[in-house]
């Protein structure tokens, strides 16, 4: 496959909306396992093949993880598609089970999320890779494939979700996904022990609009009564390169937490 220019991978990532990496981490992944296995025991959080597990914030509690974010090449590629001032803003870190139904991770319209997913284990198209629809984080696209399209697929169109028509991004262990938050994407046929976590990352808000998504977006991954948005490890490790991608979401902290109280407080009693 012949390596893509800087500007031919942020064309690519605009108009599809996902990048595979093939093995960006290859050299480097037994370490992020044990990693990602002592941040699950710390929690007594053992998968059991019943239901997802999940742990939100994850990468920050790990100073292994953390150094994710200070990752030469991972930061080339993130820096070429959101700039190199991009805010790191959340993480979560699961062993899933079973199928996961289509579905976007957020739809703000003036900044652009991305989520950088790491599968430890092999996944292919029938054991619970990650699918995407190429290109459905267009504008255009949102009308087309509205959120009942693909999650009602099967009265919609007599089709399971997992005939959808798709692109399956098979992965090995070291290899990096990138997707837009936009994009619909699922997964189907997996077992029931499969690890996953994700960094969420998000261009640096420019303007007041991208002021309001980023609080809206915080508030949304608020923990109450916390005052960092971030935990000890993530801070404590942290080089001045990388307080530059969390440095804004902490600025935004407290008026995420402001956002969260409203979004939560319970509906004004009707009057008689």
């Amino acid at each position: 496959m012949p390596t893509q220019t800087p500007a031919q991978q942020r064309a690519f990532f605009e108009t599809y909306g996902i990048l595979k990496l093939p093995g960006l981490l290859k050299n480097e992944v037994a370490g992020i396992i044990a990693d990602f296995e002592t941040v699950f025991a710390q929690h007594g959080r053992k998968a059991d093949g019943s239901r997802r597990r999940s742990i939100v914030p994850f990468v920050d509690q790990n100073a292994g993880l953390c150094q994710l974010l200070d990752h030469p090449a991972l930061l080339a590629v993130v820096s070429n598609l959101l700039g190199p001032d991009f805010n790191y803003v959340s993480s979560d870190g699961n062993y899933y089970t079973g199928d996961t139904g289509w579905h976007r991770d957020s739809l703000y319209q003036s900044s652009s999320y991305l989520k950088v997913a790491f599968y430890l284990d092999r996944v292919t198209k029938d054991t619970g890779c990650l699918r995407v629809i190429p290109g459905s984080h267009h504008d255009a696209a949102l009308k087309l494939w509205d959120g009942t399209v693909t999650a009602e697929s099967e009265a919609n169109f007599g089709v399971h979700g997992r005939d959808i028509p798709c692109t399956p991004l098979e992965n090995e262990p070291g290899d990096v996904l990138i997707f837009n938050h936009r994009v619909l994407h699922s997964s189907w046929g997996g077992g029931s022990e499969r690890r996953m976590f994700t960094l969420n990352l998000g261009r640096r808000a420019k303007d007041p609009k991208e002021v309001d998504d980023l609080i809206s977006y915080l508030s949304y991954h608020i923990r109450p009564h916390v005052p960092e948005p971030y935990g000890k490890a993530m801070l404590e490790t942290a080089s001045p390169a990388r307080m530059v991608h969390l440095t804004q979401p902490r600025q935004f902290w407290a008026a995420a937490g402001e956002h969260y109280k409203l979004r939560t407080a319970p509906p004004p009693a009707q009057g008689a």
